[in-house]
């Protein structure tokens, strides 16, 4: 097969995906059915090698995991955080569920191993799944290598429909409380949302525009991260971080003391581009899924799943309560582990655009349920995800 044939296969696939996603309004996720596409695609004519023959080979995707989760730490907002405290304690919570439940009940049903490799995707997204799915490949156990990934895949399509619900029923809660008037239009900031118009780069304010390109952009992101990786092997002879942890930390200082923008990765036009090939690698540990092997993990899979998500809704309720927060968005907070960004964003906008036609209640229903399904997306997918995997990967 020839590079560019396979490179149009694949992003066929991922088109395939979105396209799916957008018609279906976010309950059949895209990332469900590229997975199904890369599996019907590797049982009968893909060569197991067609994303490195397309041009993906594993370097370049670890080149963009360092590129990406660098740019993902410049989209933390203190001032968003601060605001939302009772989100990220919910959050928090419900991730403290997962590991609680897994390693109390799962354990004894799937094993230790298992577990672990569990854990972070659940929590998580793309990176921590990668983390883990490299982890188990390097410890010689090839089917939680492919599990890594499967759980990551399918915990979106168990989280967007039980979300969807959680938040229909917290929004006409809000709609009654508003149309009695006990209930008036929040003043909250959707600053998570708000396109950040400034640059930020107070180190460069004296620098013209002009010498601000593209090129520079990305020497600047690869310098940060390559600081993170350089810190973390100073530190290897002592402690064991993962530098996916660190490009994280590093890109959080590095946009607060304005070295970096915020998305310096979009305004360097070179997200989508890094996304797409991080996705095609993703999708080639696929490759190992045999038939056989798909039914020896499908147990783990749904087990684990189904134990998280029941550790999600105990621990969140907890916190809601203690919080004074309803049991509903405290669960849909929770529930962004599943999936994080876009997939919140675009599941609460839904939900709000179905429950009213009216502008002044869906502005009213956005002020109050958009920052914490954004902010918790942000913990638990963003951060705590990451830096999960970056511990639990020691454990294998």
């Amino acid at each position: 097969m020839s590079q560019m044939l396979a490179l149009v296969i694949l992003v066929g696939i991922l088109f395939i995906g979105d396209w799916v996603a957008v018609r279906t309004k976010a309950w059949v996720p895209s990332i469900f059915v590229c997975a199904v596409l890369f599996l019907f695609g590797y049982w009968t004519f893909f060569p197991k090698d067609i994303v490195a023959v397309s041009g993906v080979p594993p370097v370049v995707a670890t080149m963009m995991m360092y590129l990406l989760i660098t740019n993902m730490g410049t989209l933390l907002s203190t001032q968003e955080l601060k605001r939302q405290w009772k989100t990220i304690i919910i959050a928090l919570s419900g991730i403290l569920g997962i590991i609680a439940i897994l390693f109390g009940i799962g354990t004894f049903l799937f094993g230790y191993e298992t577990i672990v490799v569990a854990i972070p995707p659940l929590v998580g997204g793309v990176v921590s799944a990668l983390i883990m799915s490299e982890g188990a490949k390097e410890a010689g156990l090839i089917s939680l290598s492919v599990f890594a990934i499967v759980i990551y895949v399918m915990q979106g399509f168990a989280g967007y429909p039980i979300t969807s619900i959680m938040l229909k029923k917290e929004g006409k809660r809000l709609l009654e409380q508003y149309r009695s008037q006990k209930l008036t239009t929040a003043s909250t900031e959707i600053a998570a949302t708000a396109e950040n118009t400034e640059s930020g780069l107070t180190l460069f304010k004296n620098m013209p525009a002009k010498y601000n390109t593209d090129f520079f952009k990305f020497f600047r992101l690869a310098l940060v991260a390559y600081l993170a990786y350089l810190v973390s092997t100073l530190l290897a002879p002592i402690v064991t971080v993962s530098p996916f942890v660190l490009c994280l930390l590093f890109g959080v200082i590095a946009k607060s003391i304005g070295f970096l923008e915020k998305q310096v990765l979009q305004r360097a036009n070179g997200f989508g581009f890094a996304l797409m090939a991080l996705m095609l690698f993703i999708f080639d540990g696929l490759k190992q899924a045999t038939p056989a092997m798909m039914l020896e993990i499908i147990y783990p899979l749904v087990g684990c799943i189904v134990l998280g998500v029941i550790g999600m809704y105990l621990f969140s309720l907890v916190a809601g309560k203690l919080l004074k927060t309803s049991k509903e968005m405290a669960f849909a907070v929770s529930l962004t582990a599943l999936y994080g960004f876009p997939a919140d964003y675009i599941i609460t906008d839904e939900v709000i655009k179905s429950l009213t036609e009216d502008e002044k209640e869906r502005e009213m229903l956005t002020s109050h349920m958009l920052p914490p399904m954004l902010v918790g997306g942000f913990i638990t997918v963003t951060i705590v995800s990451v830096i999960l995997a970056g511990i639990f990967v020691g454990f294998l």
